[in-house]
């Protein structure tokens, strides 16, 4: 056997309780497969978050928009690094959309992710930024020109009629986006759900209780973003615009904890015989992650936190930089709860035996393919991508305008 198999089963045996099989030792699923799920719920939420001011007419968060679409793009351009690594031979991945399995799920994710960059993303993207590029192009010179020009595909119209085409486009994109988004992330929690012999992940509630999460982490991203761009880019933040994306943010968050307890509830409620291996293994393996990072900092600490700009709406309106500062821990906090969530379904389902007799332990590395190193990197690789596609499709000007219009209209109210 391997040497470094060896060494790896010598620290992990003493962590093991009670009966296992011996092909439970290793968890084979790591580190990455909880960070894809997570930049996919990243995406499907940001998407669902610009979705509310083409579609549902949102006004209040029109400065959140491009960049809500821009941050979709960049966590979506990573989304497929963390499983093709995973799944080794990452030169291969072509062989995909080659040969497809239309009876895999998980192979399905290449089409599925296809149709959403190349027909829903980037179309939308490019008619949002048509105009701009246009101008862009005919205000600079060189390659800079030339790049704008290429990326306008050479498009010199910013006629009425053309500007109006576009508006009509976005929208039938975005009704068409919302379903790819949610099929994007959905099929996650199917996956999950769909495998009947591993309890902790055979619910029907599995592929809901993800949409929502994805939602929830969305929305908090996009506003942590924003409140962390603007003031760094000399714009003025829109307490408006901020104030109606956390209460939407709210909102999710309420449904997404209401779901996971009704699940839980259920599950208890079942009694099957795994039932005692569960309560085991969250007590002892995932009490840190699952009772105090997801439950208690995840949720029901930022919950409280925006209850209490709600219930003293009054005094939080009259003291901004504190409803700011509640705003930003609440959406931090959220962040390393669902990034928790998605550990304690991917880990978590692997740390009982199927004899329901003994739990297994984790044991994450710090180097190599499914290390830690390499998983911060995934997670901040989407990062630096929306850094570039600022650079190249800036929201700036909108951010700016949109952020001074706020704030006078938020005087103007009495806020």
């Amino acid at each position: 056997m391997n040497p470094e198999i060896i060494r790896s089963l010598q620290e992990l045996l003493p962590q093991i309780q009670g009966y296992i099989y011996p092909n439970e030792i290793e968890i084979h699923w790591g580190l990455l497969i909880v960070v894809y799920p997570y930049i996919t719920g990243v995406v499907a939420g940001a998407f669902i978050l610009a979705s509310l001011v083409k579609v549902f007419n949102v006004k209040e968060v029109q400065p959140l928009y491009r960049l809500s679409l821009l941050t979709a793009l960049a966590y979506l351009l990573v989304a497929p690094m963390a499983l093709v690594s995973h799944l080794g031979h990452p030169g291969r991945f072509y062989e995909i959309l080659l040969t497809p399995q239309t009876s895999s799920a998980m192979a399905m994710f290449g089409f599925v992710y296809a149709w959403y960059l190349m027909a829903v993303l980037l179309l939308e993207i490019w008619f949002v930024h048509r105009t701009d590029m246009i101008d862009m192009a005919e205000n600079s010179t060189g390659a800079t020109r030339l790049l704008y020009r290429a990326l306008s595909l050479f498009s010199k119209d910013k006629g009425e009629r053309a500007v109006a085409f576009d508006h009509k486009a976005l929208k039938v994109i975005t009704i068409v986006g919302i379903p790819s988004a949610f099929l994007l992330h959905g099929y996650v929690g199917f996956i999950f759900g769909s495998i009947k012999a591993n309890p902790w992940w055979s619910s029907v509630l599995i592929p809901i209780v993800f949409l929502f999460s994805a939602i929830v982490s969305g929305i908090a991203l996009v506003v942590l973003l924003y409140m962390i761009i603007t003031p760094l880019t000399g714009g003025k933040i829109n307490m408006k615009c901020v104030d109606k994306a956390v209460d939407f943010l709210f909102y999710a968050v309420i449904v997404d904890f209401s779901l996971e307890m009704v699940d839980f509830i259920h599950r208890v409620y079942q009694s099957e015989e795994e039932i005692k291996i569960l309560s085991e293994m969250v007590m002892s393996k995932l009490f840190l992650s699952l009772i105090i990072v997801q439950v208690l900092l995840g949720m029901l600490v930022p919950l409280l936190l925006i209850s209490l700009t709600k219930i003293f709406k009054k005094r939080f309106s009259l003291n901004e930089d504190m409803r700011k500062m509640v705003y930003f821990i609440s959406v931090i906090l959220i962040q390393f709860g669902i990034f928790a969530t998605r550990w304690n379904v991917v880990i978590g389902g692997q740390m009982f035996s199927k004899s329901f007799r003994g739990l297994t332990t984790y044991k994450m590395e710090f180097g190599g393919i499914e290390g830690l190193l390499y998983a911060i990197v995934l997670l901040a690789l989407p990062i630096a991508i929306l850094f570039v596609l600022m650079k190249v499709l800036p929201p700036w000007k909108e951010l700016r305008e949109e952020g001074e219009t706020g704030t006078e209209a938020l005087g103007g109210a009495g806020m």
